[in-house]
């Protein structure tokens, strides 16, 4: 990045959003498209503005920045948060925050935002309402189970919850056929491929491909399992602190729990994961720590399909 180059610092909430740079100062915007607009149109060419990643609220001007071709950078919410922390501040506002955000684009080096493929983030806003819709039938069945555990087994409100749970299920199929036909016209041969694994099935295999972007941003198999939570966190130093060694778990939960129910069919039907979980248990290890492993396993062979763009060979080993 070019040493000119000015950097704003930018702290985005629901309605406002704060801005900062030495040579501007302080402004506050209101987060509608309009003001947005007024703020782009009011930055210099070498501008490059810096904003932590805020749900869905940091999305619209990200997208506008980026379409003007103006250089933007979104930075993970716990970067910045240490970064607060190791400078030791106390103050916790947007202005202080939209300052920190600045010294922090100034400090580091940046990396240009690039916007995912819109069926990448079609596909993820699908995903999130089937999780809703998911959550809701779990707390309706909880209520009909309550209700049935007191003797209730007819009436309007049963009727009324088994309805709503018919439409539901309907609903989540009607949604998860949509996610696998989007996945597969856009890229049909990794969708084909990764399912040449054995233990990975149609769901995981768009799980995989959604939530890594195709694993199009990551250099090693390590870098997804950290992603995704699946690697192990120590917790060890000097002679006083000896933590259990746990998955971190900052990942997306729904990935980690269909790759650990592929991890029971992978241990039966493919060969090397089979292997690992052998070596694993015969060590004296414990079943589950072994099931981690072929999650891992899982993962590692899924990223090397998807980039040397063939499919699962069980003989490649010896070959």
């Amino acid at each position: 990045m070019n040493k000119n180059t000015l950097i704003f610092g930018i702290d985005i909430s629901k309605d406002v959003f704060d801005v900062y740079n030495e040579t501007f100062g302080h402004k506050r915007y209101s987060n509608k498209e309009r003001e947005i607009k007024s703020f782009i149109s009011a930055l210099p060419e070498d501008a490059h503005c810096v904003m932590e990643a805020t749900g869905c609220y940091h999305y619209r001007l990200a997208m506008l920045l980026h379409d003007k071709s103006i250089g933007v950078s979104v930075i993970n919410p716990l970067v910045i948060k240490r970064f607060i922390q190791m400078k030791l501040k106390r103050v916790k506002t947007d202005k202080s925050d939209a300052l920190m955000i600045y010294n922090y684009g100034c400090n580091q080096q940046l990396e240009y935002w690039q916007p995912e493929a819109k069926y990448i983030e079609q596909g993820r806003e699908l995903l999130s309402l089937i999780q809703t819709y998911l959550k809701q039938s779990t707390a309706l069945k909880n209520k009909l189970h309550a209700l049935q555990s007191r003797g209730t087994n007819k009436g309007k409100i049963v009727t009324s919850i088994k309805r709503q749970l018919r439409g539901l299920k309907k609903e989540q199929q009607l949604l998860e056929n949509e996610v696998e036909n989007l996945v597969k016209e856009n890229e049909p041969s990794l969708f084909s491929r990764l399912k040449t694994i054995p233990g990975i099935g149609n769901k995981t295999a768009v799980l995989l491909m959604l939530h890594t972007a195709n694993f199009k941003d990551f250099s090693s198999y390590k870098q997804v399992s950290s992603f995704l939570g699946l690697a192990p966190n120590e917790r060890s130093s000097g002679s006083s602190i000896r933590g259990r060694s746990r998955i971190s778990k900052t990942g997306d939960g729904l990935v980690r729990n269909h790759l650990f129910m592929c991890s029971f069919t992978a241990c039966i039907h493919n060969p090397q994961c089979k292997a690992l979980f052998d070596r694993i248990v015969a060590k004296g290890k414990s079943k589950k720590l072994a099931l981690i492993a072929v999650c891992n396993k899982l993962i590692k062979q899924a990223f090397a399909i998807a980039k040397s763009g063939l499919a699962y060979d069980p003989q490649y080993a010896k070959k």
